[in-house]
């Protein structure tokens, strides 16, 4: 029987969609589902303000009366206008080992793009900087991350099938915690800290948090500026992860370094791993997800998620970001975290690798999007 592709329409639909890849990989020890109330929001027009500046059509296949796969088509037009392209973008591209229905998803976002008069696709890549991206291409044995994909290796045969080639690749490093700091690296901490009159600070209420978290999305937004396909973060899409993530990090985990007039010049922050307790819980909060989650997050966890380590610009080469992950290793330390992982980067930007050097790291995890003329 063919192949069948019917675009989700109804919220029924968008939980078919959502949900997936959670019953695909369910046996799967690597895959770590996504929070499914969170995909829910997030595909969902009144919950995302990135569909301010963005366009998405979502399709699931069946064969044989089954489902068989899913794909997103999205435009976003504030990434066209920025980078000066003609592009339209895929995401969550999940199917069986089946090229029939591959290729029919695939094409059904291509015929939209050529409907709009796009001239190429890339992909897996979704809304912002901040939402998943990026297609796995080696480390398919290794727990993925809560705010990454995972994909079976066979993908990667199909997409080749289909013409896609590399646009670019995201490489992503597991840090093992040092047993103590080496004191020269906390020398030169306090050196440049002392020269540069520029002050670490550290959070030990939200309140406070919350005063300058608007300030550091907009610091992270300026040092995040110049990287591969990203978009300027809108202040309604800032305040959306403000109230997403402020009420639940572990404040311990979370610094800033301000400048000599109390400026934010750089902003980091880390997470207690979420992986194990969304694999457990099949992405669900109910009925004991959401315990999982909040014991995740707020008790024990010998493994941390990097989420963020921005500095301006001018202040990159002024060892800001040395400073924190100096100061961030040491919280480490103190909390018994043994493992760091830092998430995906840029193949190809050195100034945030060499942050890991003097460090027992390994680079465990490859992901690449994909590009074709349409």
């Amino acid at each position: 029987m063919s192949v069948i592709i019917k675009e989700v329409i109804t919220k029924r639909d968008l939980k078919k969609w959502v949900d997936f890849p959670n019953k695909m990989y369910k046996k799967n020890k690597a895959y770590c589902p996504f929070l499914f109330p969170d995909e829910i929001d997030t595909f969902t027009r009144a919950k995302n303000p990135a569909y301010e500046f963005c366009e998405t059509k979502l399709f699931l296949a069946y064969k044989d009366k089954k489902l068989v796969g899913r794909i997103g088509g999205l435009i976003n037009h504030a990434a066209n206008k920025k980078w000066k392209t003609s592009s339209i973008r895929f995401t969550r591209f999940d199917f069986i080992d089946d090229y029939e229905v591959s290729s029919a998803l695939f094409n059904k976002v291509v015929e939209w793009g050529k409907m709009r008069g796009y001239e190429t696709i890339s992909g897996p890549i979704g809304f912002t900087d901040m939402d998943h991206e990026g297609m796995l291409v080696d480390g398919f044995d290794e727990l993925n991350m809560s705010i990454t994909f995972y994909n079976h290796p066979y993908y990667i045969d199909h997409c080749v099938k289909l013409g896609l080639v590399k646009e670019v690749d995201w490489v992503e490093y597991q840090l093992s915690v040092p047993e103590k700091i080496d004191e020269k690296y906390e020398k030169i901490s306090n050196y440049l800290i002392k020269k540069s009159g520029f002050e670490l600070v550290t959070y030990t209420d939200r309140k406070t948090l919350a005063k300058d978290a608007y300030e550091a999305f907009k610091v992270i937004d300026v040092a995040f500026s110049v990287l591969h396909g990203t978009v300027p973060l809108t202040d309604a899409v800032i305040a959306k992860a403000l109230a997403d993530y402020i009420p639940i990090v572990n404040l311990k985990y979370i610094c800033s370094i301000k400048d000599k007039e109390g400026k934010i010049a750089g902003f980091a922050v880390m997470v207690p791993s979420i992986a194990k307790a969304l694999k457990k819980s099949n992405g669900r909060l109910f009925p004991f997800g959401i315990f999982r989650l909040l014991k995740a997050l707020k008790g024990k966890n010998d493994t941390l998620e990097m989420f963020f380590v921005a500095v301006l610009p001018e202040y990159q080469s002024k060892g800001l970001p040395a400073i924190m992950i100096n100061h961030l290793m040491k919280v480490c330390i103190e909390n018994g975290v043994k493992i760091c992982e830092t998430g995906p980067e840029l193949e190809l930007n050195e100034s945030v690798q060499s942050l890991w050097k003097g460090l027992d790291v390994r680079q465990h995890r490859r992901r690449r999007l994909w590009t074709k003329e349409i």
